[in-house]
């Protein structure tokens, strides 16, 4: 078949004899293009190779690249899915480097990148495992502390613990509770050697400290003056319990009228970091989850290893009913059983008659099943204990006994 222009040729009287006609060599348009280094105005530019247009996607999603670059890499990615794919992830990954952001979409994104980091890298000095809960605990509280405003540091926070009878509330501010944290973390610094945030001549009960803390500071404290003092007093602990070895577990930590082994200090102090952190949270609306279900499950255990001694305090001041069936130090008892329902539950045996009785599956008289976020917020004192929504069934005073002692577990 004849060409467009064979067609063209065919229309011309036979016979002509004009030459023929001349066209340039270029259009106007291609003569006015500058000549490309190396190369003739007519030869086109190779299109850049893939691992160069790859290279490029980086700067591409940081909308750094020229504007033939930008091109190139557009046409590059509606033909390679690889490479789309990988844009995509930039693209977002860049959206979460703008500053004017509201984190409200996700308060936790730092902590859960820092734990992801983490868990790929491991520190060249690692945390110990009993330390473990105490320091995502404070690392999770560090990161809402971060989010929050200038003007929330002064929100209102009930504080609330059962004083052994009756339920007690105290209202403070996001600042105080950062306070109290900071002061009655101080017990475990200065078993530790390091410096007491409030002096040698510090109080020795948790409460009395909290007591002096808020009469001599907070009141003016802006919130970075509350703020980065608990978190370097946090890093410390961290730093001094991971370098110190095995031994430092079991070093006494005094809170005035009780001491407890410092492996079960931090544990404890990782509980009051969670139950405040969730404190603080409720006052400035941010959604806050439990620990995760290994050290929730730590928590729950240092509670119920707890309760027999608690119970004994509860007995002696007339506040439980009396020991139905002693036995000798290290010999099964008469015990109750506690459920824990949810992730970081389990079973415990708790004795009756004797803290230094072992908890028997054979020697039961009642059960009492809770959940896990239940059972610690009657174990902070945020429960009354008539209203701790618990399965229960067998001996009704042994039941409210050990839920009762749960509460009294609590303090400020």
């Amino acid at each position: 078949m004849p060409g467009p222009r064979a067609a063209a040729d065919d229309l011309e009287p036979r016979g002509r004899t004009d030459p023929p006609r001349q066209y340039p060599a270029t259009t106007p348009h291609e003569a006015d293009m500058p000549v490309p280094p190396g190369g003739d105005a007519g030869t086109p530019s190779p299109a850049p190779s893939h691992s160069v247009l790859k290279s490029l996607l980086g700067a591409w999603a940081l909308s750094a690249c020229s504007t033939e670059e930008t091109a190139q890499v557009e046409l590059h990615l509606g033909e390679c899915a690889p490479c789309a794919d990988e844009a995509l992830r930039l693209r977002d990954a860049v959206a979460l480097l703008h500053t004017e952001r509201d984190l409200d979409l996700d308060p936790l994104l730092r902590f859960r990148v820092l734990e992801n980091c983490l868990g790929r890298r491991p520190a060249r000095i690692p945390v110990p495992e009993w330390a473990a809960p105490y320091d995502a605990e404070t690392a999770r509280l560090d990161a809402l502390l971060r989010d929050i405003g200038a003007s929330e540091w002064r929100r209102p926070v009930r504080l609330k613990w059962f004083d052994g009878r009756d339920p007690v509330s105290r209202e403070t501010s996001v600042a105080g509770v950062i306070g109290h944290l900071t002061s009655v973390d101080g017990l475990v610094a200065g078993a530790l050697g390091l410096d007491d945030p409030l002096g040698r001549d510090a109080p020795a009960t948790p409460e009395e400290r909290t007591e002096r803390y808020w009469r001599t500071e907070v009141r003016t404290a802006a919130g970075h003056e509350v703020h980065e003092p608990w978190r370097d007093q946090s890093h410390a602990l961290i730093r001094t319990v991971s370098f110190a070895g095995r031994g430092v577990a079991e070093l006494s930590v005094s809170y005035g009228d009780f001491s407890l082994p410092l492996r079960d200090a931090l544990l404890d102090r990782a509980f009051e970091c969670w139950m405040h952190a969730d404190d603080i949270a409720d006052a400035v609306d941010y959604p806050y989850d439990p620990p995760r279900g290994s050290h929730l499950h730590r928590m729950v255990d240092l509670s119920a290893r707890l309760l027999p001694a608690a119970l004994a305090g509860r007995r002696r001041a007339g506040l439980a009913g009396p020991a139905k069936h002693l036995v000798t130090a290290g010999s099964p008892g008469r015990s109750l059983h506690l459920e824990i329902e949810g992730a970081g539950g389990g079973d415990w045996y708790i004795p009756l008659d004797s803290p230094a009785a072992l908890g028997s599956p054979d020697l039961t008289v009642a059960q009492v099943a809770l959940d896990r976020v239940e059972f610690c917020q009657l174990v902070a004192g945020h429960v009354p204990p008539e209203e701790a929504a618990a399965g229960q069934d067998g001996d009704r005073e042994a039941i409210r006994d050990v839920l009762f002692a749960a509460a009294s577990l609590s303090r400020v």
